[in-house]
């Protein structure tokens, strides 16, 4: 005898759906997964065996062999446990389910038949939804998150029982299991009555507004006006940006109020950020669709496979759970130096390329970088508090500062002195974050109409001839630009970021050319490039 279902797994953060195959045949009795499964999937067996007969189903005495095809293809996860279930009870003829050839099987089987939530739901469903399948038969705790993708007809059980609640109530007979043994006749399930209805209470909670949302506020910070400008740049234009200054200046209170001042996520990049959050299993059942952009922040121990992801099946590291959001390196150089590489194609092409024996995997990484560091060791070079003098040689600085690469700080637009503030309390009225807000919303408006028949959305994404056709220079600029270059010893990569700032810069003032003045103003950002050909003159 022999049944087919389909179920799905993850592979990456992307979904793969999956044949599952049961064929029961006369020998000893013993029950087989083939198909690539990992030690999960083959422990399913005791899990799936229990569940059937907690329910009070029969198990068949016979050999039972399960196939997951395609079997070329490796396999992880707890996410077939129903279909095999539901297989073995249909191809034994104690379970008949109607429109089960365009259905789709998934959850994890508890031993007394309750399904628990699985990861990746969204991207299963988005992957069943593309290859024509009408609906989706999950775990009830699943089922919001599942219902996200429009279209599909969402199926949600808590337990095996309940395929067979309404059948029973129907009969009247509470033993309709052990007549149907004596009948040798299937049960004949329809889960109409199961489907998920969106328009619950429930669901609607699940998809969340950012509207009562609080964040931490730039008006909590004293002074650094020149900083909350940089900061405005970075959010308005999705640059990246890095703070230098000594212990105590609030360069990690400013960067942790960045998230009060981005646009929230369109409706696609919220299914973007929502479905690799999924992949990850970093997205609570209560939090639902993410409106809020992403801010990720490892800790400097994190290694080159937290940071883009790994594994035998590899998971998405920090830089795509960053995806349409930030990504937050606090003292940058107490990160391992071969960590920090390992940002540099991500930061470039804007996604991770994860090469296994099998198979390639792509991650997106479409997020702002942002920084902070000491100017030196003792964190107090260029300080002008008066008990507070740099005790670090300038060879010690250079140290210091070698193990961020020249290629990696080339890629940060904004490099940017955080000195000691001079402003206190009463003092004067601080910039809120609701100021900066508005002027970030409309440079975004301005980028939006610009590249509405592009690929792009932000200043930061332009590239090749793109950016040459949005960033046109008069003869000023262009000339300040090109001896700024040779004088700093930049690199062509510089030179573009440059241009993809200025470009920023002039959308925050509504301009549409740029001028001398907003060339200017990104040049001074290149902090560390100044300081380095300093340092270099005092050293020779």
């Amino acid at each position: 005898m022999y049944g087919k279902l389909h179920s799905a797994c993850l592979y990456g953060i992307d979904g793969v759906i999956i044949q599952v195959e049961v064929d029961l045949a006369n020998g000893l009795p013993q029950t087989s997964i083939i198909g690539l499964p990992d030690s999960s999937i083959r422990e399913s067996v005791e899990r799936v065996r229990a569940a059937i007969k907690n329910c009070g189903f029969t198990y068949p005495m016979q050999r039972v062999t399960v196939n997951l095809a395609p079997a070329d293809l490796r396999k992880e996860g707890s996410s077939f446990d129903l279909a095999i279930a539901l297989g073995i009870l249909m191809t034994s003829g104690q379970l008949t389910l109607t429109s089960s050839d365009r259905l789709l099987m998934i959850g994890e089987l508890a031993l007394d038949g309750c399904l628990r939530p699985v990861t990746g739901v969204l991207s299963m469903v988005e992957r069943a939804k593309r290859e024509g399948f009408e609906g989706v038969l999950l775990p009830r705790e699943n089922a919001p998150e599942a219902a996200l993708i429009a279209g599909m007809n969402i199926y949600g059980i808590s337990h095996l029982a309940d395929l067979t609640e309404v059948k029973e109530l129907e009969s009247g007979d509470r033993n309709t299991k052990s007549s149907r043994k004596k009948d040798n006749e299937p049960i004949v399930v329809s889960i109409s009555h199961l489907r998920y209805r969106p328009e619950s209470t429930h669901a609607k909670s699940f998809i969340k507004d950012t509207d009562g949302i609080s964040f931490e506020d730039y008006s909590d910070v004293l002074g650094q006006q020149h900083v909350k400008r940089a900061l405005t740049i970075a959010a308005a234009g999705m640059h990246n940006i890095l703070l230098i200054g000594p212990p105590g200046t609030g360069k990690t209170m400013l960067i942790k109020r960045l998230p009060s001042i981005l646009p929230a996520l369109s409706e696609q990049e919220s299914l973007e950020t929502t479905k690799i959050f999924s992949a990850a299993g970093k997205l609570k059942q209560s939090e639902g669709l993410l409106r809020q952009r992403p801010f990720r922040s490892p800790h400097h121990t994190i290694s080159s496979g937290g940071l883009i992801g790994g594994g035998t099946i590899p998971k998405p590291g920090e830089v795509s759970l960053a995806h349409r959001g930030i990504l937050f390196l606090d003292e940058l150089p107490e990160f391992s130096r071969s960590v920090l590489e390992v940002l540099r194609q991500p930061l470039e092409d804007r996604e991770v390329t994860i090469s296994r024996a099998r198979a390639v995997f792509t991650f997106p990484a479409r997020f702002m970088l942002a920084c902070s560091m000491n100017p030196c060791p003792c964190g107090f070079y260029g300080s002008d508090h008066p008990h507070h003098r740099c005790t670090c040689s300038l060879q010690r600085i250079a140290q210091y500062r070698a193990k961020i690469s020249g290629p990696l700080l080339d890629r940060i637009d904004l490099q940017v002195d955080v000195p000691r503030p001079k402003e206190w309390p009463g003092t004067a009225n601080p910039l809120s974050s609701e100021e900066m807000c508005v002027q970030v919303n409309l440079a975004q408006s301005v980028q939006l109409a610009r590249y509405r028949n592009t690929p792009f959305n932000w200043n930061s994404e332009l590239s090749g001839s793109a950016l040459r056709r949005f960033t046109k220079l008069d003869r000023a600029s262009a000339d300040l630009l090109h001896s700024t270059l040779d004088m700093l010893g930049l690199s062509m990569r510089a030179y573009d970021r440059i241009l993809k700032l200025a470009r920023t810069i002039a959308d925050l003032e509504g301009s549409s050319d740029i001028n001398s003045g907003h060339i200017a103003e990104a040049i001074q950002y290149r902090q560390l490039d100044k300081q380095t050909v300093s340092m270099d003159e005092a050293m020779y």
